[in-house]
């Protein structure tokens, strides 16, 4: 059976009750833990959601997992409400079908990701200042 990665999203959207920008906002302010999986790259370009829990995508599964060792504390419950998001919410879809598949009934995503959130006015911080870059002094030379 071969699928594409449309018809694998559409199936994994099926199975999830997405949340809109505001309706994600108060399932926040209502104890649902928000999840940014976005890679560092993004974070740094375009902001983050303030009180976000960032886990990276790549490592997601083995963070959640109320059996795994290699968990975090808040993953301790089969009940928690998580809404996940990406940048403009493709990835944190199939993501949140991975979590469902876990036993993690109540996993879904920001429908639209963090571009959706930031269009709707939520609460945003702002990227970080850009570092300079390190300029390393060149040892005199003695005469």
């Amino acid at each position: 059976m071969r699928r594409s990665i449309d018809e694998i999203l559409e199936a994994a959207r099926e199975r999830l009750v997405r949340l809109d920008p505001e309706a994600a906002h108060v399932a926040a302010r209502s104890g649902a833990v928000l999840v940014d999986t976005r890679p560092v790259g993004q974070r740094e370009a375009t902001g983050t959601i303030p009180g976000a829990l960032v886990i990276d995508r790549n490592v997601l599964e083995w963070r959640l997992d109320p059996r795994c060792e290699a968990r975090l504390p808040i993953a301790d419950s089969y009940d928690t409400h998580y809404v996940l998001f990406c940048q403009q919410g493709y990835s944190s879809s199939l993501a949140a079908a991975s979590l469902q598949d876990l036993g993690l009934h109540r996993a879904t995503d920001l429908a639209g990701g963090f571009v959706a959130w930031r269009a709707a006015g939520l609460p945003v911080l702002p990227p970080p200042p850009p570092t300079p870059p390190l300029v390393l002094a060149h040892p005199r030379e003695e005469p």
